[in-house]
């Protein structure tokens, strides 16, 4: 079994462009220990067999996004090197049209059947992880820009597909930053705020750019986060739809949250409210573009609930986390983990220990089997939080458990 798991955990490393020294630190990151107690060496061990990982498995797991059996179990094929966009697009401008266009002519036809493709992906991310999609996702990338370069074209549908590739990149990019690859999904991000902007739709480019803001305030670049958010809602102007503005200054309170501070809490809660009072403005015959379809009052629930954790507000995110549990989707498998994750860690903060034990034990086992980089730095964070709670019968079986 040691070589299997070897020959696995090299194969994953390899397909994220981590070096033997990046995973260990990953390791070390995902146990929460202090200090550097595995390194580069003994990443190398593992993957020659000459030691198997044991203790170390669970953080393994999570470091990679997969589960522990899947570490186990043995491969039939290694897959290939993950793709990065770089593969898929030409060198310099990767949307500037060929001077001599050799391709079929393109028609609304293939735009309506691209916009078929693009919004098949975006359902498919409502219920799959960033691991599983990546791959089709940036082949469908690539074939919607080769499409635009080298076919023949007029200049309206050539402007309906730099909308299509937009609403691609933003699904696509949100993919990549879900499978852990944060600089790819900027450069994506980046891709389809071009597109948008060069077709003059600001809705979409602000909604592209949010979701850009949303990756850099998770990844510790707050400042750069809230300033890009917030530049995507003013952006967008006052003519917006009303369920886009309500999503920008969604972002806009998540960003004021990650800087954290006592004024950017209450710039966050503000912007709750002032996103709750657009959507309010939506009507039956209120014209949106069809991404908007999930944008309703029980995600800014969501977003309240997680506002409130954040800066820690128990008694207010824990009724709301647990309204939005109670109604939410349970094939939506992802999301519903990393919802969980919050009411972990409010009910923490509200020193409810034992509950905050069993909704963790939850989230773990939903979180196994899903090849997500969020949910596995949850799981780590709430991990670490418990510990806090080492003396709580309850919550020490829980550690107890995942150390094994």
């Amino acid at each position: 079994m040691g070589s299997s798991i070897g020959a696995n955990i090299k194969g994953l490393r390899e397909q994220r462009g981590w070096s033997q020294a990046r995973l260990a630190h990953e390791v070390c990151r995902a146990s929460g220990v202090i200090g550097e107690p595995v390194g580069r060496q003994e990443v190398s061990r593992w993957e020659t067999g000459r030691r198997t990982p044991r203790e170390w498995l669970t953080f393994l797991a999570a470091a990679l996004g997969v589960s522990v059996d899947a570490l186990k179990t043995p491969q039939t094929a290694a897959e290939p090197p993950l793709p990065t966009l770089a593969d898929f697009l030409p060198e310099g401008d990767p949307l500037s049209p060929l001077k001599a266009r050799t391709g079929r002519r393109v028609g609304m036809v293939q735009v309506d059947d691209l916009q078929q493709r693009v919004h098949g992906l975006r359902l498919a991310d409502d219920v799959l992880a960033g691991g599983d999609l990546i791959r089709p996702a940036l082949r469908e990338l690539r074939s919607a820009v080769k499409l635009y370069r080298e076919g023949s074209h007029t200049s309206d549908v050539g402007r309906q597909l730099l909308i299509q590739i937009g609403e691609l990149a933003q699904i696509v990019g949100w993919i990549a930053s879900d499978a852990g690859q944060h600089s790819e999904a900027e450069r994506i991000y980046r891709l389809g705020i071009s597109a948008a902007t060069q077709a003059e739709d600001r809705t979409l480019a602000g909604n592209i750019a949010g979701s850009l803001a949303y990756q850099l305030s998770n990844i510790g670049r707050e400042s750069e986060g809230l300033t890009l958010a917030q530049a995507a809602l003013n952006d967008a102007g006052a003519d917006a739809p009303p369920k886009a503005r309500a999503l920008y200054l969604d972002r806009v309170a998540w960003a004021h949250t990650k800087a954290g501070g006592i004024e950017n809490g209450q710039q966050a809660i503000r912007a709750l409210g002032e996103a709750g009072q657009a959507l309010s403005e939506d009507s039956e015959g209120a014209e949106s573009p069809p991404w908007l379809y999930w944008v309703d009052a029980g995600e800014l629930r969501v977003m309240e609930a997680r506002v409130f954790t954040e800066i820690r507000r128990p008694l207010r995110a824990v009724p709301l986390l647990r309204e939005v549990l109670s109604e939410y989707d349970a094939t939506h498998t992802r999301e519903l983990a990393l919802y969980m994750s919050w009411l972990v860690v409010a009910l923490a903060d509200a020193n409810e220990a034992e509950e905050a034990a069993a909704v963790a034990s939850r989230v773990i086992m939903l979180a196994a089997d899903i090849p997500s980089e969020r949910t596995a730095e949850r799981v780590c964070f709430i991990l670490r939080r418990l510990r806090e709670f080492a003396d709580v019968p309850e919550v020490a079986e829980l550690l107890a458990a995942t150390a094994a």
